[in-house]
């Protein structure tokens, strides 16, 4: 189990002490995508959805994932976040919706899960929202793109 912080010498299962790190400022960027027709798409975009804004809603839902993911990831530390952005951006080309979540703090440890868990909730409420009208819409590509701040420094995936 070397390597692995969230195992200790015995390979079980431990959440992290990050009580000796010093607080930086962090951020962390994941995205991912919800992929649908073309005339899905156009009705997110129209505004026509019956269950109303479907982007902003999917907007909220990313921001209020991101301030729970200590309650959903067991081994994830409480985070004092001060910044969670998303951009739902439409996309012909997939057809569907490019989701980029945004979050920073100024803490002892990394926002790549809230991040992730940001990302991820956008996209299934989107789904959500519009899959009475389509229901084998596809999920993906949820990964960091940037992750920045603490003792690893700078980490981009194009």
């Amino acid at each position: 189990m070397a390597g692995l912080s969230h195992f200790d010498s015995d390979g079980k299962a431990h959440m992290v002490d990050v009580s000796d790190k010093p607080v930086t400022a962090r951020v962390a960027v994941a995205e991912a995508f919800i992929k649908m027709t073309a005339t899905t798409l156009a009705l997110i975009v129209d505004g026509r959805a019956d269950k109303g804004d479907v982007l902003g809603i999917a907007r909220i839902a990313g921001i209020m994932a991101a301030k729970k993911t200590a309650d959903l990831i067991p081994l994830c530390h409480p985070l004092p976040i001060t910044k969670v952005a998303l951009n739902l951006t439409p996309d012909e080309s997939l057809p569907g919706i490019r989701i980029a979540a945004t979050v920073k703090t100024g803490g002892q440890t990394g926002v790549e899960m809230e991040a992730l868990t940001a990302a991820s909730t956008a996209a299934l409420t989107v789904y959500d929202m519009v899959k009475a009208v389509q229901k084998d819409m596809e999920i993906g590509g949820l990964r960091v793109t940037l992750k920045d701040g603490g003792k690893s420094g700078r980490f981009e995936n194009p």
